[in-house]
């Protein structure tokens, strides 16, 4: 039985209002309507969007790299998926993998010209889609308000 039945196991379950309701899933299928449709324009390049994430934040942190723990939280991965993400892009020559300075335990991960090279086309790309399919549909003040949203949905500091 489906908690949409309002029944479970003959008790009442929680409903979303309609409000609720029409909210929850505007979210998820602009998400995955948006995510699927940029990283179409992505894939004539060769990169999916987790690709593009990461050689994103090695060209964000420099020359020095990021560690390789990291790169695989920032993305939200296991450090086992993350690591085969990583040996993709380094055997396609977009990344190397470097001893961490300081302490010789960890791994850096570091954007290879090649990267840079391909990090700009695919970002070309990826604006010019971000502006068709998002931003240019919305006023500053929808904006704004998007904005005030997000961060009201960020965790607690405290908790």
């Amino acid at each position: 039985m489906s908690a949409q039945s309002g029944i479970v196991a003959g008790m009442a379950s929680p409903r979303l209002t309609e409000n609720e309701e029409a909210a929850w899933t505007g979210l998820l299928l602009t998400h995955d309507r948006l995510w699927r449709e940029i990283e179409a324009g992505l894939a004539p390049l060769n990169v999916s969007m987790a690709e593009y994430s990461v050689l994103a934040l090695l060209a964000q942190a420099g020359a020095d790299g990021m560690r390789m723990a990291e790169l695989a939280q920032r993305q939200l991965m296991s450090t086992g998926g993350f690591t085969r993400l990583a040996d993709r892009l380094e055997a396609r020559g977009l990344i190397e993998r470097r001893r961490a300075a300081g302490d010789g335990r960890g791994f850096v991960a570091v954007l290879t010209a090649e990267g840079r090279k391909l990090l700009r086309r695919a970002w070309a790309r990826h604006y010019a889609d971000l502006k068709r399919i998002f931003l240019d549909r919305l006023d500053e003040q929808d904006l704004r308000d998007l904005q005030r949203i997000w961060s009201r949905l960020q965790p607690d500091e405290q908790g």
